[in-house]
């Protein structure tokens, strides 16, 4: 590992999938799963070796899987590699900003177990209230998947931008039948494709209002330390250091668009990283950052026995 700036990445919600800690719970990074278990009061180990598909689809379920394995590779990733334990900056992918937090050295781990747990929760009693869905949209433009939002929000539909996650992938939100007809009209205008995604809700729109005020109760007593490394928030895609004013990026985050290519941006440009490394399950954000900063190498640290040679 060469590089003289690296930055982590971490996935979100979605990422999730049955039986995908089985490749690492032979390793000395599972030790993390027993932590986060007490932690949480949850069988981790059940639900990343034994959990089904609808299972780990409940918005609880998934967000607590995706990030206890990001910990696991995160940990295991250390231990093979000391460069990754003071990267030069970190970012994570909705509630992959948790972890992102926690390998910065701003959160401290049983914090953010506890904050996931009550952000899950908060966020599925809103799922539960709406019948929400998620799409990703490729092929089309930023500009050109506001203006489909816009013309179904004319037309009485409730969907909103979520994710701007690539030059080229735009994830909308909203009410299922909003969702599903702005996927249609995103067809009709020459889209690539149209992905319905596997989660329980709109995440970041104003769907989630509900859950912001239960959430923000817990982020009222989270300490956020000074911390090592830098985290660019999903939020403004800035570089944010330790402090208090993570409590109200993380309440925000819940009801805002993820601004991940800007964050690409940010780590490759502003902060000068010149390595990406994904760390947890999926390859999901390597593949944005091949698509919005191509030049840059980048890795996908998603099993504990991959090869860490940049991607081509």
């Amino acid at each position: 590992m060469a590089s003289t700036r690296l930055a982590l990445m971490f996935p979100g919600q979605g990422a999730q999938r049955p039986g995908m800690g089985l490749p690492w719970h032979r390793t000395p990074g599972w030790s993390v799963v027993a932590e986060v278990s007490e932690a949480a009061g949850r069988d981790m180990e059940a639900l990343l070796l034994d959990a089904g598909t609808e299972t780990l689809r409940r918005t609880d379920n998934a967000q607590l899987t995706t990030f206890t394995l990001a910990m696991v590779a995160l940990t295991e990733l250390r231990r093979q590699h000391p460069l990754a334990a003071f990267p030069g900056a970190c970012a994570g992918h909705s509630l992959g900003e948790y972890s992102a937090l926690v390998a910065a050295g701003i959160l401290d781990p049983q914090d953010a177990v506890r904050l996931i747990v009550a952000r899950g929760a908060a966020m599925q009693t809103a799922c539960a209230r709406a019948d929400g869905a998620m799409a990703a949209i490729l092929g089309l433009d930023a500009a050109q998947a506001q203006h489909l939002v816009d013309e179904t929000h004319a037309d009485g539909g409730q969907v909103w931008v979520a994710n701007l996650n690539s030059p080229q992938q735009t994830v909308i939100a909203g009410h299922a039948a909003d969702v599903e007809r702005c996927s249609r009209a995103a067809e009709r205008a020459g889209a690539a494709k149209v992905v319905a995604l596997t989660v329980g809700g709109a995440f970041h729109t104003p769907l989630m209002a509900e859950a912001v005020e239960p959430f923000a109760a817990a982020l009222a007593t989270a300490r956020f330390m000074p911390g090592h490394s830098a985290v660019v928030s999903n939020v403004d895609a800035r570089a944010h250091r330790g402090g208090p004013h993570w409590a109200e990026l993380l309440r925000h985050q819940l009801t805002a668009p993820v601004r991940w290519a800007d964050t690409l941006h940010t780590l490759t440009t502003d902060l000068a990283c010149d390595r990406l490394m994904e760390i947890g399950p999926g390859r999901t954000l390597t593949g944005l950052a091949k698509a919005t900063v191509p030049r840059v190498p980048r890795d996908t640290f998603s099993d504990p026995q991959t090869s860490l040679a940049p991607a081509a």
